[in-house]
């Protein structure tokens, strides 16, 4: 694993950062510029579709960025054997970040989906809870998360 990472460190760890800002940097435009944006919609109704819209694409572009931060992760801690280093509990608060965000993830796709079919059968309260719970909630905590394990990764490509 080190020779292979030797081979390909810059490209490795671009796309482990390119990956860490598409997911945590789509969340906070969606959150901070497309949200306000969604509540000028006068239409209950279509707010709560081209919000539901909006989320379904996020999800879609962030999910294969999530595959490859992963991979890429594992590539790193493999070939800097920070499992059994000094800065081991770094590497494991790190992952352990990106594991709870990669959960918080999959329960707002399963929300939005259930929303999509809320919308479908005009159950708008049920709608909107859904949608809400992810805007208000989930969003705020993948980004403070993200942003913990940008600053964590930030740190230990210093050391090395």
């Amino acid at each position: 694993m080190s020779d292979f990472f030797a081979e390909y460190k810059v490209f490795i760890l671009f796309i482990h950062v390119i990956s860490g800002v598409i997911w945590v940097g789509g969340m906070i435009a969606m959150r901070y510029a497309a949200h306000p944006s969604f509540m000028q919609i006068e239409s209950p109704l279509k707010r709560l579709e081209h919000i539901s819209l909006a989320l379904k694409k996020l999800f879609a572009i962030v999910l294969p960025f999530v595959v490859l931060l992963f991979i890429t992760a594992f590539i790193m801690i493999k070939a800097y054997s920070l499992s059994s280093s000094d800065y081991a509990i770094f590497a494991h608060a790190k992952e352990a970040i990106w594991a709870v965000m990669f959960i918080n993830l999959i329960v707002m796709i399963k929300r939005r989906n259930r929303a999509e079919k809320a919308i479908k059968n005009g159950d708008m309260v049920l709608a909107k809870s859904q949608l809400g719970f992810i805007g208000k909630y989930q969003v705020p905590t993948n980004i403070f998360l993200g942003l913990i394990a940008i600053f964590l990764g930030s740190y230990l490509s210093s050391i090395f």
